[in-house]
């Protein structure tokens, strides 16, 4: 499909939400891992090899390049023109060959600019398909990752300052559902930015590499042709040359295993986000975070005056889908039978899939994010009726003084009943405690008891 016509189509008939619905959401990362981004990358691959090998091989016949050959292969290289994606396919639905195809189109463009038949002959030279196949998705998904990593940046900055807006928001927290020691908002929203920074720190680590080596990866061809020539060298060049790293020890395919690392790197980074979606959904739900109404919006189709947390949700369900994808990648691409199989064709064709659904899910959590604020009365109300969340302070300082059982005292005089203020103050005056140490107890409050919390989310 031309990209004139995928552009006509409709969104409501598209088969993929992540070309329909979504297909604003999805824009940056279209001209990367659609069919036509896929294509000119082959046609970049193509010339670019066609002038990497003439200007190494200057011997052969075909080498010495004219100005308007090598124009037009520098310009192919660097930019094709905004029709080759249509060309391409008219080629392929002549010869049911989508990579031959692609030669054939570098070959027609050099002879329109005077190419003779020995130049001609060096384009795909020494190349299987999968040679132009690898290199090109390893360049576009190169590509991809920077630019998830500007959505990922703007979610990050986002959440820094929601972390430092909010760092000393004294808040009840909860550990298996129930009230647990204080901590801050901002101190919860610090610890998802550590993770989110560690988890791409770990995506952004995974080496993208390529192989240009042949039929099965040996150069048989290569040595057969030109023996003297040092091919493994030359290969290195090339790869390094489109800015990745070479793997000399590939079948006829590179392997993926980098893929399958890249993607089970996302995955992971979007397991931290799914877990950030569902737990500022419960804070919604608390009431500890407020939504702002935006004018014009509903929120249930018979329920007025409902805000929906619809943003994390959305988010949710997009990661969801993305890493079911990304993981059945990470599983599947690296298994091959014997020097190759075609099974990872079709499987590689979805990754713009599994990237798009990611790139949705960030955009609607950083949609939710500049829609919520911080209820400081409501996350006080319930810090002043939780004073028994209290009891693990006492009880610490009963062990640090040496006094025996103090978990134990304390067990039994929270547990299964009501503790507010009074009753709790009464309790320490019960306990063999310094009066300095009661004192400090008894002016204890819940909202107070966060340890470093507010230092540890301002210093993030």
């Amino acid at each position: 499909m031309s990209d004139k016509s995928h552009s006509d189509l409709p969104a409501v008939l598209a088969l993929s939400p992540v070309d329909g619905r979504y297909r604003a959401a999805t824009e940056p990362l279209r001209a990367l891992l659609s069919e036509a981004g896929l294509i000119r990358e082959r046609i970049r691959v193509e010339a670019a090899w066609l002038v990497h090998l003439a200007a190494a091989l200057p011997q052969l016949p075909g080498a010495r390049l004219t100005d308007e050959v090598r124009a037009r292969a520098r310009r192919l290289a660097d930019n094709p023109d905004a029709g080759c994606a249509a060309a391409v396919k008219a080629i392929e639905a002549r010869i049911n060959h989508d990579v031959k195809a692609v030669e054939y189109y570098v070959r027609g463009e050099l002879a329109a600019a005077g190419a003779p038949a020995a130049t001609l002959e060096l384009v795909h030279f020494g190349c299987t398909s999968e040679d132009i196949n690898n290199l090109s998705y390893a360049v576009l998904l190169r590509e991809a990752r920077a630019t998830l990593c500007q959505s990922l940046t703007t979610l990050g900055a986002e959440l820094t300052e929601l972390a430092h807006r909010t760092a000393g928001h004294a808040m009840l927290a909860r550990t298996h559902g129930q009230p647990a020691s204080p901590t801050t908002l901002g101190k919860e929203v610090a610890n998802f930015v550590a993770r989110l920074r560690r988890a791409e720190h770990r995506w952004a680590a995974v080496e993208i590499l390529g192989k240009w080596n042949g039929a099965v990866g040996n150069f048989n061809a290569h040595r057969a042709a030109l023996p003297g020539v040092d091919w493994r060298a030359l290969s290195g060049e090339f790869i390094a040359s489109l800015g990745l790293v070479c793997n000399a020890y590939t079948t006829q395919i590179e392997p993926h295993d980098w893929i399958g690392e890249y993607c089970d790197a996302l995955a992971g980074l979007n397991v931290v986000l799914l877990d950030l979606s569902r737990d500022f959904w419960g804070y919604i739900s608390l009431g500890y975070l407020k939504q702002r109404a935006v004018s014009g919006e509903v929120g249930s189709s018979t329920m007025p005056h409902k805000v929906n947390p619809i943003d994390f949700e959305n988010a949710e369900g997009n990661l969801g889908i993305a890493n079911a994808l990304l993981r059945h990648f990470a599983e599947k691409l690296p298994v091959s039978r014997w020097q190759r199989d075609l099974t990872d064709s079709t499987v590689l064709r979805n990754l713009g899939v599994a990237l798009g659904h990611t790139l949705i899910a960030w955009r609607s959590l950083a949609r939710g994010l500049g829609k919520i604020e911080a209820d400081a009365l409501r996350m006080r109300a319930d810090l002043d009726g939780a004073w028994e969340v209290l009891g693990e302070a006492v009880q610490t300082v009963l062990r640090a003084a040496g006094i025996a059982e103090g978990y134990e005292l304390l067990k039994a005089f929270t547990r299964g009943r009501s503790i507010d203020q009074r009753s709790l103050g009464e309790f320490i005056d019960t306990l063999a405690l310094p009066e300095a140490d009661k004192r400090r107890l008894r002016a204890l409050h819940p909202a107070d008891y966060v340890g470093w919390a507010a230092e540890l989310a301002g210093e993030i």
